[in-house]
């Protein structure tokens, strides 16, 4: 199983960016994708998730309304729609992927991780 986060870069305070992760060895729509991020010196934060099929999502309250993730199961691929963007976004984005949908919020949880993509909010 591999997943491969991409799409960051620097963006100006209260811009969009969309960032991608896409997936490849394994039943895609068996699993929940979830998205973390890491902010220099701090521990790795739950921003959101989407279900099996993309019919359910979940988000953190730091990023609800603000952010979107939605996912194409014929593409392999999870998106994360992030607008009205802060300087506090700024992080390494990773998406991970498990099977069941519980305990969403917590990374020991989860069985595979992609490789990041740095986003950077500029003031």
């Amino acid at each position: 199983v591999q997943l491969q986060a991409s799409g960051g870069g620097l963006v100006q305070a209260g811009g969009s960016l969309k960032v991608s992760c896409a997936a490849s060895g394994y039943t895609f729509n068996m699993y929940f994708i979830t998205w973390f991020r890491q902010a220099p010196g701090k521990e790795r934060e739950y921003v959101g998730a989407v279900s099996w099929s993309g019919g359910s999502t979940y988000y953190a309250d730091s990023v609800k309304g603000r952010f979107t993730i939605s996912r194409d199961n014929t593409k392999n691929t999870v998106y994360l729609q992030m607008n009205s963007l802060k300087p506090e976004d700024t992080a390494v984005y990773y998406c991970a992927a498990k099977s069941g949908g519980y305990y969403l919020d917590e990374t020991k949880t989860y069985d595979y991780w992609g490789q990041g993509t740095l986003v950077t909010v500029s003031s």
